[in-house]
């Protein structure tokens, strides 16, 4: 089995808390160097997970002959420059969500995956859930007939705000919730559609609690191409205890949710309980997502196997976000 050597580029928050722990477990990949512009960052990152090498300029990392591939989890307004350097570089690219600031920064990276023939996969690991890749079978076997309705959303509570935050200024960020939360279940729903394409959305954006220059809740209604609809709601000051975050679908034969999955069906005029029993908790959905995701990453490279959540599949998310946006900023449905 060929070993994938990779190296990481941006040490903060999501970096230290999923992706690199995962990596190192991973049989056939080796972490082989850190990146990150703070230097006691990157040095404290590589000795903490025994990395071999700590960079603090990407160009260092990148002129590497040895390396495959690259993970960046750096802030978004860095996504597009350094996924456009490493697949000029020749390497395989995974990058966190959202793809880009802008879906014409996204445009730019898909095009310099097909010229330089390297793979671009975006860090969607919502839908590499357990949950959400078994009610994706269901879907396929066609358990809930004609899917015509979703209904999504992720509401959680924002604990401390600070407008130093990069996530929260829009240069840095994109947006605010809508790019944050908002473009993953957007991403899982049209995955369990089956990818449908979009017809018209219209968005109303809040900021009445954060008061920060970015949204900090959103609601969302997308029409698609074939009639079915899909409603988005989205928060980071929703008023719980717990995140909230669930899908439910609505098909001719049956209905399905999400965290917890729960699948019921219509069998001779009687409801019957699909659900498989799966003893899972909802940290073991957060953390086995991304394992799932990496894995599938490798997999992918190594094997050369269809990819899923591939940047063309990004590409639409962020149509349907920028359509959001210029639907809340001029008050009504936007086509597509």
């Amino acid at each position: 089995m060929r070993t994938i050597r990779l190296a990481v580029i941006g040490a903060g928050g999501i970096a230290q808390v999923a992706h690199i722990p995962i990596w190192k477990k991973l049989s056939g990949v080796d972490l082989v160097a850190v990146c990150d512009t703070n230097l006691a960052r990157a040095k404290a990152v590589a000795e903490r997970y025994a990395i071999p090498q700590y960079y603090t300029r990407d160009d260092d990392v990148l002129k590497r002959d040895d390396i495959d591939a690259i993970d960046i989890c750096a802030p978004t307004h860095m996504h597009m420059p350094l996924a456009l350097a490493a697949l000029s570089a020749g390497k395989h690219v995974l990058v966190e969500k959202p793809m880009a600031l802008s879906l014409e920064q996204g445009r730019s990276m898909v095009e310099a995956a097909r010229r330089y023939q390297r793979k671009l996969m975006v860090a969607m690991n919502v839908r590499f859930r357990r949950d959400a890749i078994n009610l994706k079978s269901f879907i396929e076997a066609g358990e809930l007939g004609d899917i015509f309705y979703a209904r999504c959303g992720w509401l959680r509570r924002q604990e401390k705000w600070s407008e130093h935050s990069w996530l929260f200024q829009k240069q840095y960020s994109g947006g605010g919730v809508l790019m944050d939360l908002g473009i993953q279940m957007l991403d899982l729903s049209l995955w369990l559609f089956g990818n449908k394409k979009a017809k018209a959305v219209k968005a109303t954006l809040y900021n009445k609690v954060s008061k920060l220059e970015v949204e900090d809740t959103a609601v969302a209604f997308v029409h698609l191409e074939d009639g079915s609809s899909l409603a988005l709601e989205v928060s980071w000051t929703f008023l719980t205890a717990q995140d909230e975050l669930y899908t439910n679908l609505l098909g001719t034969q049956g209905w399905a949710m999400t965290n917890p999955l729960r699948v019921m069906k219509e069998v001779h005029g009687n409801f019957t309980n699909l659900t498989p029993h799966v003893d899972d908790k909802p940290m073991s959905r957060y953390k086995r997502s991304y394992s799932n995701e990496l894995r599938h990453f490798i997999k992918c490279l190594r094997d050369d196997t269809p990819m899923l959540s591939t940047g063309e599949e990004s590409l639409d998310r962020m149509r349907i976000i920028e359509a959001m946006y210029e639907s809340a900023r001029r008050g009504k449905e936007v086509e597509l």
